[in-house]
């Protein structure tokens, strides 16, 4: 469907994520996949998806001045929030252990901001997604980090994964979302096009 009204642009999604791959490959549209390495730094005052939404953007800027009329370039953040603070991707095993322990037996939020650039526009899209662990054993944890290895992931979790399926009691708002792609969004938005 989005493929017609969508012909006269090439889509490019600027990530490395299978699952943000995945996501966009089920609206049936072609893609091509082309990154840049960004700091993922942003000011230490900005929160939820001021946050997401500073960082999809901060991800599009090395991009801006060779993008062509026809390109369209998609990018994404995604955090977990919890307690007043976010929680971005574990950078090794004892951090990831931390944040699940942070997450077990309490409700956090999961929020990504989608930006799409053009040569003539750019708009930021979010959604933020309720989501409940049961109490998680640490050797639970352990199995999963070890088994999994979620070192690519915020929060240290993916829903579609074992910890998602044992240790989630509730989630409100999109599963994708969680999944790192409130995918509903983008189509919304592609279809304005």
């Amino acid at each position: 469907m989005l493929s017609t009204k969508l012909s006269k642009y090439s889509i490019i999604l600027a990530s490395n994520s299978p699952r943000r791959q995945e996501l966009i490959k089920s609206l049936d549209i072609p893609f091509t996949i082309k990154t840049k390495e960004v700091e993922e730094i942003y000011p230490q005052e900005l929160h939820q998806t001021e946050i997401t939404d500073f960082l999809a953007n901060l991800k599009a800027t090395p991009f801006k001045k060779e993008l062509k009329e026809n390109e369209l370039l998609i990018t994404s953040d995604t955090i977990v929030w919890i307690n007043n603070k976010a929680l971005g991707k574990p950078k090794n095993y004892d951090e990831a252990f931390q944040m699940l322990k942070k997450l077990s037996n309490t409700t956090h939020e999961v929020i990504t901001s989608i930006c799409i650039t053009n040569k003539l526009f750019q708009k930021t899209v979010n959604d933020t997604t309720i989501v409940s662990f049961r109490e998680l054993l640490d050797d639970e944890i352990d199995y999963y980090i070890k088994t999994y290895k979620p070192f690519d992931k915020a929060g240290a979790y993916g829903i579609q994964e074992w910890i998602g399926k044992i240790g989630i009691t509730k989630i409100e708002g999109s599963y994708f979302n969680v999944m790192g792609f409130p995918i509903h969004k983008l189509y919304k938005e592609l279809s304005k096009l």
